[in-house]
């Protein structure tokens, strides 16, 4: 018979904590979820395949040959040139100004209207000046009356003279009246041809071919030749010049350029690559700026379509020379690595394999090979994030106007389209890669 067990007096049992079976539970739960794998074994594996099979094939979708586009390696004349900005300056500009005192009574021009040298600008009001112009005339057809009398005075003087009727004197007084009546009838003119040009004064005409801004004072003021301010500028546009500067190492080959013909400049848009006007460098400044090592050019543009416009900054792109047979691949197509640059050249099994070029001018549309690709050879263009040394390939034409196609379709097209490149669809285009 076991012994009964009994407890000090004084002790009682105490019922465990809801608390601390709690935290049991929670122990058990977690470390059955941690050794779930081991337990269930491949059934969980079959579940799994069952459940996420869609999500499996489409990381399997990515095994597959990479797609990209090609391009030939192709031989081509490249211009060497040298990109700046400059800013369009006037042929010449003019501030029209009143030579005359008086009204303004008329404009003879709209705002922003092209003229012609010799179209009439303004008109003050003549009545002085024609009074003054008429008086001119007036005194001078007096004075040619009194000389018309003291010509035949002298005559009749001079035959009294020489018959012994008449003095001598008297002769020679009559002859010297004529001489001044003829001096003041020169003096007349004089003051006609002064009035007259007072009165082709307030005729205001345009001094140049060009085209005249905002006007500046309105008719009906009285203007004057002290003012400053004038009353119009009228600037030339056709041609127009260009000014810019270039870095002095760039002053031989623009002086070598210019010595064989007038070197080519091409005014650029905001986006460089379309060209606005094309012309020719007129002048290279006399001297180099030291404090920023660069000269001056300035080139002269036809600007028959009044694309350039004075004020205006527009990039120019001046042509020095011309590298004739050179091989030429799309930008694009370099790479860039710590060795340097490097292209992915197609190989006849549809792979791709990485050469080292040495690359001489390049800007954002094409580059100059100058050696490490032969004439011919296709070299990748797109799909560069997938690409690797002797990658497997599938080249595919370029479709350049998917993205204003795309455009043009609705938003939910756009958006599944979307969707199925960002879950790996192989079929998308490499441009949107």
């Amino acid at each position: 018979m076991k012994p009964s067990f009994s407890l000090p007096a004084g002790w009682r049992v105490k019922r465990p904590s809801p608390l601390i079976a709690l935290g049991v539970v929670a122990a058990l739960a977690a470390g059955y979820y941690v050794a779930r794998p081991w337990i269930v074994g491949d059934g969980e594996k079959e579940a799994s395949a069952v459940s996420g099979g869609k999500r499996e094939g489409r990381r399997r979708g990515f095994d597959g040959p990479v797609a990209i586009t090609a391009t030939p390696v192709r031989v081509a004349d490249v211009p060497v040139t040298i990109d700046a900005v400059g800013t369009a300056q006037a042929l010449n500009t003019v501030t029209v100004r009143t030579q005359v005192d008086g009204r303004l009574i008329k404009l003879g021009f709209d705002e922003g209207q092209s003229v012609k040298k010799g179209d009439i600008v303004a008109l003050i009001d003549p009545t002085l000046y024609q009074a003054a112009y008429d008086q001119a005339v007036a005194k001078k057809a007096q004075d040619e009356a009194n000389l018309a009398n003291a010509r035949v005075d002298v005559t009749r003087y001079k035959k009294l003279a020489a018959s012994n009727f008449g003095s001598q004197q008297q002769y020679a007084t009559q002859e010297s009246l004529v001489t001044q009546l003829e001096a003041q009838i020169r003096a007349d003119q004089g003051a006609i041809d002064n009035a007259k040009a007072t009165l082709d004064y307030a005729t205001i005409r345009s001094p140049i071919d060009g085209r005249t801004g905002i006007r500046l004072v309105d008719v009906g003021n009285i203007l004057h030749s002290s003012d400053s301010t004038g009353i119009v500028v009228i600037t030339q546009l056709q041609p127009i010049y260009v000014v810019f500067t270039v870095p002095q190492q760039f002053l031989p080959a623009v002086q070598k350029a210019q010595a064989r013909a007038r070197a080519p400049a091409a005014a650029l848009g905001p986006d460089n690559s379309s060209v606005l006007d094309t012309g020719v460098v007129t002048v290279i400044d006399n001297q180099i700026d030291q404090t920023t090592g660069t000269v001056k050019i300035k080139a002269t543009f036809e600007n028959k379509g009044l694309a350039l416009w004075p004020g205006q900054f527009v990039n120019v792109r001046l042509t020095v020379d011309v590298l004739h047979a050179a091989r030429v691949v799309p930008s694009s197509a370099i790479q860039r690595g710590p060795n340097g640059a490097f292209v992915y050249a197609l190989n006849e099994d549809e792979t791709v394999s990485m050469k080292a070029v040495s690359v001489g001018r390049q800007d954002e549309v094409q580059a100059v090979v100058v050696s490490g690709l032969e004439p011919g050879e296709k070299v990748a263009t797109t799909g560069f994030s997938r690409l690797v040394d002797g990658s497997q390939v599938r080249v595919m034409e370029p479709t350049a106007d998917r993205g204003a196609d795309a455009a043009k379709r609705p938003r939910k097209e756009q958006k599944s389209e979307a969707g199925g490149e960002k879950r790996g669809d192989v079929r998308a285009s490499p441009q949107q890669r």
